[in-house]
């Protein structure tokens, strides 16, 4: 019902689900040259593109565009100067029901997909660098172009969400994610790198669309919470998935099959999209007004003319957030951000091509950083309970520590020569996560209105320039050893542990409209 409502009063219903068929009869077009592969342990480099993958990927490029159509709204002028005076708001005491536990869960798994194409690269490289026979500088371009692909997708799924709705760019990014599974079938590394790509662009808006979706449908005092458990179990959710599925299934399919597996994991994710609401503001927009407010009434939202927010209340202000403490709280939260992209893009990335020349194989370099996903696990629901009960401020800074103490136990398994990397992997993975979790949120709670779009899109933007400085090292072959990485990164976490410590503003209870003041 709900996807049917979706796509009502677009171009074409039938032409967003022949797009569908078509990217996915383009997709199966390129399994028979993935199976012509089994004798060489699926290894296809330099093997002839046949004609039923060209003609897959026509159908794949004009399935994508036909879907785009066919979701596109009509009278889309009308709509976008009607959205400008709507916001949409769940009242401050609106109580928790099943409509927002349903909608965690599904925007959990939604994430727990979109995080585990980025967190299999470094699953893939090994493979690579053993099929194509080149450096692993070299091979270091696919994660490099799929990070700039995330970085494109940022702001574009951002244009497109404001376009299409929040849940209709959610289908649409799927689409575009089942098509970049034929990434795994591709005979040549300069394709690989091309569609790795487009799995990032198509990827790389889907936590932004995800978090807007959010803070529209749950209500103020829960917001934070809810916004760091979705993200943090999304994040350790979609390495776990990347771990396990590289456990099982390369030692026997070998590393193409990470990419191949968009094809199901990108069809569950349009499935979803039927237990997906649409944004009441986007239905009020198109004048839906029956449909908007039972959306409202389900989450217990409410619409308004948009209108100058009002002053604090007399006697409550901090004061203004101003000067030094701006320019001191913004610099400790990029910095953070910076650390954060150098450990996930970077040493998360590096660790598994590690481990295999240490000597382990695949499968068992996988499994253990698959342990350390699952150990990781429950300290989400920790993170998202001392967040919301004990400090915002202070969570950020435990998470960040913790993030300190699992590179000083590399460094010491690095210098030792010999130990299990399991609960150092472990507490990286949770300090990660954790600051990823919370960094978003509390950056939009921690800056006055007039900056805030800004600032969070800055912070936002240094997650992925930590990344892209990570890559670079690997491109230019200056990749270090994981001591030596662990022992550079130490730096700017401790920056940003002290920094954040002494900026840091506590924001749980506060009011927003207090900081413009």
């Amino acid at each position: 019902m709900q996807l049917s409502n979706t796509l009502s009063e677009r171009q074409a219903v039938w032409a967003f689900a022949l797009g569908c068929v078509a990217v996915t009869i383009g997709v199966l077009m390129h399994i028979p040259m993935f199976m012509m592969g089994r004798d060489m342990h699926f290894m296809l480099a330099g093997m002839e593109m046949g004609w039923d993958m060209v003609a897959g990927m026509g159908l794949i490029v004009g399935g994508v565009l036909v879907a785009a159509w066919g979701l596109l709204p009509r009278n889309l002028k009308q709509q976008r100067e009607a959205a400008e005076d709507i916001v949409v708001a769940a009242p401050e005491d609106a109580v928790l029901g099943p409509a927002h536990w349903g909608l965690m869960v599904v925007l959990v798994v939604a994430l727990v997909i979109d995080v585990m194409k980025p967190a299999s690269l470094g699953f893939t490289v090994p493979g690579m660098v053993a099929e194509y026979g080149v450096a692993k500088s070299t091979v270091s371009l696919v994660p490099f172009f799929a990070l700039i692909g995330t970085v494109a997708g940022s702001v574009l799924w951002g244009i497109i969400a404001d376009v299409y709705g929040r849940k209709a760019s959610i289908l649409l990014s799927a689409v575009m994610f089942v098509g970049t599974s034929i990434c795994g079938a591709m005979p040549s590394l300069q394709w690989n790198i091309y569609m790795c790509f487009m799995m990032g662009a198509a990827a790389g808006g889907m936590l932004p669309v995800t978090y807007a979706l959010l803070a529209e449908m749950m209500p103020t005092r829960h917001r934070g919470w809810a916004l760091v458990l979705v993200g943090g179990l999304g994040g350790v959710g979609g390495y776990f998935a990347a771990s396990g599925f590289s456990a099982l299934l390369q030692p026997e399919f070998g590393w193409r099959i990470l990419w191949l597996l968009n094809l199901p994991s990108g069809l569950i994710l349009v499935l979803l999209g039927a237990f997906i609401p649409e944004s009441a503001k986007f239905l009020l927009a198109r004048g839906r007004t029956a449909e908007a407010a039972a959306v409202m009434r389900k989450f217990g939202s409410v619409a308004r003319k948009a209108e100058a927010a009002p002053a604090a209340a007399a006697g409550h202000s901090h004061g203004a957030l101003t000067g030094r403490k701006l320019i001191g709280k913004l610099a400790a939260l990029s910095i953070a951000a910076i650390a954060w992209g150098l450990i996930n893009f970077g040493l998360l990335l590096w660790l598994p091509a590690d481990l295999v020349s240490k000597g382990y194989s695949v499968e068992l370099s996988s499994w253990l950083l698959a342990q350390s996903a699952l150990i990781a696990f429950p300290t989400v629901f920790v993170c998202a309970l001392m967040y919301s009960r004990w400090s915002t401020k202070w969570s950020l800074v435990t998470m960040i520590a913790i993030t300190l103490i699992g590179l000083i136990l590399v460094l010491r398994l690095e210098l030792a020569g010999d130990g299990s990397p399991v609960i150092p992997v472990a507490l990286l993975i949770v300090g990660s996560n954790g600051i990823l979790a919370i960094l978003l949120p509390y950056t939009a709670e921690s800056f006055p209105l007039r900056v805030r779009g800004r600032a969070t899109g800055w912070v936002a933007a240094c997650t992925k320039g930590g990344g892209v400085a990570a890559q670079a090292l690997s491109i230019t072959a200056l990749v270090p050893a994981m001591g030596a990485a662990a022992a550079m990164i130490i730096a700017p976490t401790v920056a940003a542990l002290g920094l954040v410590a002494w900026f840091g503003r506590e924001t749980r209870g506060g009011d927003l409209r207090q900081l413009d003041v």
